[in-house]
């Protein structure tokens, strides 16, 4: 399972550079429509980027989980054992599912709704877009389901030590 996660990790990665590319396509032509006259102006340009840093947005996240590279507020103390650390991080990681929980509920609910719309510029199903809410709290679940083991392995190492 492992092995099918750290290659689903790496399509993310993979296709976050290649969204990341393909951005500069977009906006290049904005820019250069605006300050020229070699081309017209291309309305699309602006949606297409706006679309695309969505997608840019939320496969970010997703990596940021796995990384455990995401915002991170430090409103608890810093733990000064292994065990509250583990604690610490399990109620962070909780947390973090909860959030993903509701993505995945009312993501389903927002894409269901994109489904009926389309843009208005250019054409794009708005469900293409709405649809990287609920997959990013489905992969959210995936990644943070892994901490949590992690997080539970720890407290349970740390029992068997402290009970020799």
């Amino acid at each position: 399972m492992t092995s099918l996660i750290d290659l689903y990790y790496r399509f993310l990665k993979r296709t976050l550079t290649l969204l990341m590319g393909f951005i500069i396509l977009p906006v290049s032509l904005q820019i250069i429509s605006r300050y020229t006259g070699i081309i017209p102006r291309y309305i699309w340009t602006e949606e297409v980027a706006r679309f695309c840093f969505v997608w840019i947005i939320m496969i970010g996240s997703m990596i940021a989980v796995r990384d455990s590279s995401h915002f991170d507020v430090d409103l608890l103390p810093q733990p000064r054992t292994n065990r509250s650390r583990g604690i610490r991080n399990l109620f962070v990681h909780v947390s973090i599912a909860v959030l993903a929980l509701f993505f995945v509920f009312y993501g389903i609910q927002f894409a269901q709704f994109g489904y009926i719309q389309n843009s208005e510029m250019s054409g794009i199903n708005m469900a293409s877009i709405y649809i990287s809410f609920p997959i990013a709290g489905v992969t959210w679940l995936l990644f943070v389901a892994e901490k949590i083991k992690d997080d539970i392995r720890t407290l349970k190492s740390e029992e068997s030590e402290n009970a020799t």
